[in-house]
């Protein structure tokens, strides 16, 4: 597949989800025998731990079709970029999604911690560590100190989506294997949003080519 083409077939199964019409395609004992010697996913989702975020079950995909990789908040580390890698320069996958959602624990964490100082117990606080470097560009706006931006978002929101649209930009500013997978168009990395009461996955950052421009 094509970067445009992944994602239309992202999209397809996301819209049968929403319409509560999933085809729960490629689950069957065929499927499975076709799979026990070889993958060939068309798309690495990186996304959250999150339990009602399952990436396989919102985007209505089977066996062998997805990559999925997921940590609290979607932070990423080395061990994270070598499975993505893995992926696109290994099984060729030509589309890295960056999954993101409403609700997100590890952001509101992250939000708790900015607003009032108090650290989160344990390891918890390593993923709000990795979280913290999202808010660089809202930082000159005041928003970092006040609950809600100058449009009414809550904080958490507002971070939210700068954390998926900053790990988009970081996945190629971290992997030279990404970066020049884009760069020859091979590649493409979105950042999509999801609505947990909706089920709806919004893109709201590209690099690359998907045949679809990303929401404001």
């Amino acid at each position: 597949m094509t970067p445009r083409e992944a994602w239309a077939e992202l999209r397809s199964g996301n819209d049968r989800f929403v319409r509560d019409e999933p085809a729960h395609p490629s689950q069957g004992a065929a499927r499975r025998r076709e799979l026990a010697s070889a993958q060939h996913p068309h798309t690495v989702i990186f996304g959250c731990s999150d339990s009602r975020v399952a990436a396989e079950i919102i985007f209505d995909q089977g066996l062998g079709d997805v990559f999925v990789v997921r940590t609290a908040g979607h932070v990423v580390d080395t061990t994270v970029l070598g499975s993505i890698e893995f992926g696109v320069d290994v099984l060729g996958t030509p589309l890295v999604v960056v999954l993101g959602h409403d609700s997100c624990g590890a952001v509101k964490a992250t939000a708790q911690t900015l607003q009032t100082g108090e650290q989160p117990p344990g390891f918890v606080r390593s993923v709000v560590d990795k979280v913290i470097p999202s808010i660089a560009g809202l930082a000159g706006s005041g928003a970092v100190t006040s609950a809600d931006g100058d449009d009414g978002t809550p904080f958490a929101d507002r971070l939210r989506t700068a954390h998926v649209r900053h790990t988009v930009g970081a996945l190629r500013g971290y992997s030279r294997a990404l970066d020049a997978a884009v760069a020859e168009g091979r590649l493409a990395i979105v950042g999509v949003e999801y609505d947990l009461a909706e089920g709806s996955a919004r893109l709201i950052e590209v690099a690359g080519d998907v045949g679809e421009e990303p929401l404001g």
